[in-house]
């Protein structure tokens, strides 16, 4: 944002606060008379897209309840517990290892009251929590005060936005002064994106070129296209049915993948992908598709379905017969397509993208339908294609192996889920060293199964895939004792199931309070590096394993700063209430959490966590303030920015 004319600075300024102050919710109260001993009040609710607040009686140690609380009540009681109506969304979530409910677009909350005198008085606040994919709000109030007395009633106060902020005199000092202006002349810091359409597509692309050298698919190639050279009178037009049929092979899928989203939403998926008794079928279908890939039996479904459809098609000309003979295909390559795909669509679903699954669909079915179409073209070539043989029923081999290793993720979240402590962060690991270990040794061609030849050549592509295989094993060894594996934590169960643990990384603030903090960093001459987190802040936790574990920034942070971690949902109770104003009006600052929060909106302008301010000895910024984003060197640059600014 650019600065024109100096009379228009404080307008700027103002104008920035509001990019970062985050109002996603909006509450409006009411009070209902129901009879002359009932009543009701409501809290109506609308949510911004891509935001949620958790519902009430969230488990111990999870995120912030929605609760109310009265701070003056006469004449009147409560009258049960706080109600809502809405769709309450339910899923297991893996950072905090517990299962989680909440709303999404809008809630309504009910508390009922009794009325035990015509003059009543109902003084209170319903507080809640806000989060997103990148970040979570501090506990927010939506204060109420409903007096009745001579006939008349006084309405609730609504919930206010947090601008135009004001310090007051009560927890006013230098340090707490707003530096809102100084720290956006370092520039803005951007969160990082969720996944791509871009990356869900080469996901699918992978998943469909993994599908092709399967022996359910790869023989077909040559025959359906030799099928449409022969069938039509000229190559030209031999050429044109067969990339018409690649192109159905490419609408069937997408047709499949936009099925899925029509017929479940994409918060409906997201929430599916993450549920136990879900994850336990899916690690089950995944053990079953294994056993069949190492030989053990067959899965295929019954021959009287493709030979339906492939029929159909004889008999019928033109698109639609090109069109079934492309669905017959889908049908009888099931068993390899079928689990590829299944894992492709929970994947992508978790993404958030409402076309996600389309889009990984269209990935996958373009790199199916690839080969038909590049045949098509250059018929020629297809006689120098490697023809099937042993080499695919090592793809398969290797593929059971893979799907083996996922399905034991799949179980990993449903052992979380249920508490059951069977599949801890060890016994997984040890599960997995031992996959690809074996994996690495049948590449080497020294494990068989009962559908591989009696070669005992081993090419030089499986001979490197082995090494890969047994490397990768022998990288994971560490992890029995505590190694982060950065790599695998996003399939690994968390580092807190961990039995027995070496790793002595973690970076501990040395200050929970901003007061104390800063006197010690001045006394030692050392700049302050602030966290704004909460308990119930997902991506708190990301940054803190995925980046704050990496020896260079550990290094800075634990050598270079003082480190001050503030909790802005902490429900510990102040020693003394503050009263600051805040958007003209006059507030109460009851704990701990709410002081914090109040610091981050009045001095650096910003409601969100992870919120991270780098500062010198006086309060004042020294670089721009970061957020959630797990790449390690825009976070060293970060750190190293600040100290050099501090020793200039």
């Amino acid at each position: 944002m650019k600065k024109f004319l100096f009379s228009l600075l404080v307008l700027i300024i103002s104008i920035q606060v509001q990019a970062q102050i985050q109002e996603p919710v909006r509450f409006n109260s009411k009070l209902n008379i129901l009879s002359e001993t009932e009543a009701e009040i409501t809290f109506n609710g609308l949510i911004d897209d891509g935001w949620h607040i958790y519902s009430t009686e969230m488990p111990s140690g999870g995120p912030v309840s929605t609760t109310i609380s009265l701070e003056k009540i006469s004449g009147a009681e409560l009258d049960g517990k706080l109600t809502f109506k809405g769709q309450e969304i339910k899923t297991f979530d893996k950072i905090f290892d517990m299962n989680l409910r909440y709303f999404e677009k809008s809630v309504v909350f009910i508390q009922k009251v009794k009325i035990t005198s015509p003059d009543f008085v109902l003084k209170g606040a319903l507080e809640y929590a806000a989060c997103n994919d990148e970040s979570c709000l501090p506990p927010t109030e939506v204060e109420f005060n409903y007096t009745k007395g001579n006939g008349s009633t006084v309405n609730a106060t609504d919930s206010l936005p947090t601008s135009n902020l004001a310090v007051n005199t009560s927890v006013k000092n230098d340090l707490w002064k707003p530096v809102i202006s100084e720290l956006n002349n370092f520039g803005e810091t951007s969160a990082s994106n969720d996944s791509s359409w871009v990356y869900i597509f080469i996901t699918g692309f992978l998943g469909g070129c993994l599908a092709l050298f399967t022996p359910c698919v790869w023989p077909i190639i040559p025959m359906t296209v030799s099928y449409f050279l022969k069938r039509s009178e000229n190559r030209k037009k031999g050429i044109r049915q067969a990339i018409i049929y690649g192109l159905s092979i490419i609408v069937i899928y997408v047709a499949l993948g936009l099925a899925v989203t029509l017929l479940f939403g994409a918060s409906a998926l997201n929430a599916l992908s993450t549920n136990a008794v879900f994850n336990i079928l899916f690690f089950i279908m995944l053990v079953v598709f294994a056993a069949s890939f190492f030989g053990a039996f067959e899965i295929t479904l019954p021959s009287s379905w493709s030979t339906a459809v492939d029929s159909k098609a004889e008999k019928t000309g033109g698109l639609l017969g090109i069109f079934l003979m492309a669905f017959t295909l889908s049908l009888v390559s099931f068993s390899c397509t079928g689990p590829i795909i299944g894992f492709l669509l929970v994947e992508v679903s978790t993404s958030g993208n409402i076309i996600a699954p389309a889009i990984g669909m269209l990935g996958f079915a373009f790199a199916l339908a690839l080969p038909f179409t590049f045949f098509a073209l250059f018929p020629s070539i297809l006689k120098s294609a490697p023809k099937s043989g042993g080499w695919m029923n090592v793809i398969k081999v290797f593929l059971g192996f893979i799907e083996l290793a996922f399905a034991l993720k799949f179980f990993s979240v449903a052992d979380l889920a249920y508490g059951w402590g069977i599949l801890d962060r060890e016994t997984f690991l040890a599960l997995w060293i031992v996959i690809f270990g074996l994996l690495g040794v049948y590449m080497l061609g020294k494990l068989k199964f009962p559908h591989d030849d009696d070669s005992k050549t081993v090419s030089i592509p499986r001979f490197f895939i082995g090494l890969i295989s047994l490397a990768f094993a022998v990288y994971m060894i560490p992890g029995l004792w505590g190694a982060p594996l950065k790599s695998i934590s996003a399939f690994a169960p968390p580092l807190n199931t961990q039995d027995f643990n070496l790793y002595t990384k973690e970076i501990h603030a040395k200050f929970d309070d901003y007061d104390a903090g800063m006197d010690y960093a001045r006394k030692n001459g050392k700049p302050v590096m602030i966290d704004f987190t909460g308990y119930g802040c997902v991506n708190c936790r990301k940054m803190e394993l995925a980046v704050w574990t990496d020896t260079r920034v550990g290094s800075i942070i634990e050598n270079e700063y003082v480190l001050i971690t503030l909790y802005v949902d902490d429900k510990r109770p102040l020693a003394e209430p503050i009263v600051i104003t805040e958007n003209g009006k006059e507030k109460t600052l009851k704990t701990i959490g709410d002081k914090w929060s109040y610091l981050q909106r009045s001095k650096f302008g910003a409601n969100a966590q992870p919120f991270y301010v780098l500062i010198d000895n006086d309060g004042m910024p020294l670089n721009k303030s970061y957020a959630y984003d797990e790449d390690i060197e825009a976070y060293v640059n970060f750190l190293q920015g600040g100290l050099n600014n501090y020793k200039k």
